[in-house]
């Protein structure tokens, strides 16, 4: 059987599928033909339902949970892991509703973040995420919206922060943040997503168990970043969660969902379980 499978460059995620896309492990019968793409065009697909299974922002999935159902291996939450506001001079609480802002995609968990804890900053581009620190470094933006690597980067490039998006979420909810997702078709039933599950459980064990090395998967598709940048990364947002939800990673997506649905920004018709 055959299945398409979409993820996106990352070390975090390149970490996580290397061995079940390479043949390093046992796929139980299961050929997974791969793309990679950057975060915003996954979810994109995730909308036109292009993928079998794939990754996508937990903003994106909140759109898709009716054709498709989460995993419950292979997520990025965390404590401390959240999109960084950043600018090239400070600004008040005041003033970022009035900023001009890049980010990485409307539909990033990032942007859900942004618009609950400033619903009228509503003067917003989307720019590539790797294109967003030098976009605000060269005036194009007041602000701009970072995740991933970028946290490690944009005091290097002279920017401040404004706001971490991890906290606000973690002081105002108590709740671990939810990043991104590994769903699957509710059409490929819930035995597959099972088997599916456990394979991309085993994937993640085979890299952890041969960590601090890399695979060449890895370090080839991490564009030009640092060996112990891409391990920063790795630490920051694989983890126990991404090994399996749990009962605090569910509620921690649970809260995202009710909040989402506070602000008017859940479609209605949702599922009887966000799972498989």
């Amino acid at each position: 059987m055959k299945l398409t499978l979409g993820f996106s460059p990352c070390p975090n995620d390149t970490f996580i599928f290397d061995a079940m896309v390479n043949g390093k492990i046992d796929t139980k019968g299961i050929e997974f033909d791969f793309v990679m793409e950057d975060v915003e065009t996954l979810n994109i697909w995730a909308t036109e339902g292009k993928l079998d299974i794939t990754k996508l922002s937990y903003n994106t999935f909140i759109h898709t949970v009716g054709n498709y159902a989460l995993l419950h291996s292979g997520s990025a939450l965390g404590v401390g892991v959240g999109p960084l506001l950043v600018a090239m001079k400070p600004y008040d609480a005041h003033e970022i509703n009035n900023l001009r802002i890049a980010i990485p995609g409307a539909k990033t968990t990032a942007n859900l973040l942004l618009t609950l804890a400033y619903p009228k900053a509503t003067h917003k581009t989307e720019v590539i995420f790797s294109d967003i620190e030098a976009a605000v470094v060269n005036g194009l933006y007041d602000a701009g919206l970072i995740i991933h690597e970028s946290r490690f980067t944009y005091q290097q490039k002279g920017l401040v922060k404004l706001l971490d998006l991890g906290d606000w979420w973690e002081q105002s909810t108590g709740a671990a943040i939810p990043l991104g997702g590994i769903v699957a078709r509710r059409s490929l039933g819930a035995d597959l997503c099972a088997t599916v599950d456990s394979i991309i459980k085993e994937s993640l064990q085979y890299s952890w168990q041969r960590y601090p090395a890399l695979a060449p998967f890895v370090t080839a598709n991490a564009q030009e970043m640092e060996e112990e940048v891409m391990r920063k990364h790795i630490q920051l947002y694989v983890n126990d969660y991404t090994a399996d939800l749990g009962e605090t990673g569910r509620n921690a997506i649970n809260t995202l969902f009710a909040k989402a649905a506070e602000a008017g920004l859940l479609k209605e018709g949702m599922p009887a379980s966000i799972f498989y």
